[in-house]
């Protein structure tokens, strides 16, 4: 059973879209979780691979388009901004506290790709969440260091002169996410599995949704260059954490992160690590996406029980 929200955000509101058991015990206020979605992805998608499978386990799941994307307020739009992205998390949590049916005691977060890194970075400090779930969890910092040509200083300059062009063209500069095409990104030398299975969830019938631009506001690039989504996790991030890693190996940097997040919890619970899957087949493919939800609700029925 799903039930549209709207997130009050300050000015503008979020689109979600609550993910409920059914049937359920109306009298007996359910568990919650948040899920943080991937960058460029909207509710329809992964969110709602998980959160509908998390409702079917038992839980309320709150998924929702990040301000500035999708149905959600916000403008200018296609801003990914990982501050605001962390804040979301934040709003939606408001809602939950107050709503009929929710335990505000037991509210966790499930966090996928760049969308683990914004979960951990607001748990870390949103203390209303009880336990941090992460699937391919994405460190948007390191990745968007590593894609600047020249490096990491070299981009901030360049990406410094696009926002003054803006400023006196009078129009927002933009970059797609992902090469539209198989064409597209053979024409651009991208041929290895991730990009290509990437292309296949987001820009093909398998997953592609029509909220979804594939575009991205370049102004956006300098605050993920400057992003650390784990800063003092090892000092701010107490509760119970689950990892969830795809076995292959690629490109994303998602097992690298995941790793390095497992290392630096002070509470670290279970690390899953599904072989044979590779990061995008994370979003999707029902017996990883099955084999990551079974292993999470275990998580999250034990952490999110209520009795302090």
């Amino acid at each position: 059973m799903i039930e549209p929200l709207t997130i009050p955000r300050g000015p503008i509101e979020l689109a979600a879209d609550l993910h409920l058991p059914a049937p359920r015990d109306e009298a007996a206020p359910l568990p919650a979780v948040v899920l943080s979605t991937p960058g460029s992805s909207v509710k329809e998608q992964i969110g709602a691979n998980y959160a509908s499978r998390l409702a079917a386990a038992g839980f309320a799941a709150l998924v929702f388009d990040p301000a500035h994307q999708g149905r959600s307020g916000g403008e200018p739009r296609d801003l990914e901004d990982p501050y605001r992205r962390g804040e979301d998390i934040s709003y939606a949590i408001d809602v939950l506290d107050t709503l009929p049916g929710i335990d505000p005691e037991r509210i966790g977060v499930l966090g996928v790709c760049a969308g683990g890194g914004y979960a951990v970075h607001t748990a870390r400090t949103d203390h209303r969440i009880r336990a941090v779930g992460t699937v391919v969890p994405g460190d948007m910092g390191t990745s968007f260091r590593a894609f600047q040509s020249g490096g990491p200083v070299a981009g901030l300059e360049a990406l410094a002169k696009v926002r003054r062009a803006e400023n006196q063209a009078k129009a927002l500069d933009r970059v797609t996410w992902l090469p539209d095409t198989f064409a597209e990104a053979a024409e651009l030398g991208l041929t290895d599995i991730d990009t290509t299975q990437a292309i296949t969830y987001y820009r093909t019938a398998r997953g592609r949704h029509e909220n979804s631009t594939n575009l991205r506001l370049t102004r956006s690039d300098p605050l993920l260059v400057g992003y650390d989504p784990f800063h003092l996790v090892d000092r701010l991030l107490t509760q119970p954490l689950q990892v969830v890693l795809a076995g292959r190996r690629g490109n994303t940097g998602s097992y690298e992160s995941g790793m390095r997040l497992w290392e630096l919890a002070p509470n670290p619970v279970d690390l899953l690590v599904i072989e044979g899957a590779g990061h995008y087949e994370m979003y999707d493919e029902p017996a990883y996406v099955d084999a990551a939800v079974a292993r999470l609700a275990a998580f999250y029925s034990e952490y999110l029980r209520g009795d302090g």
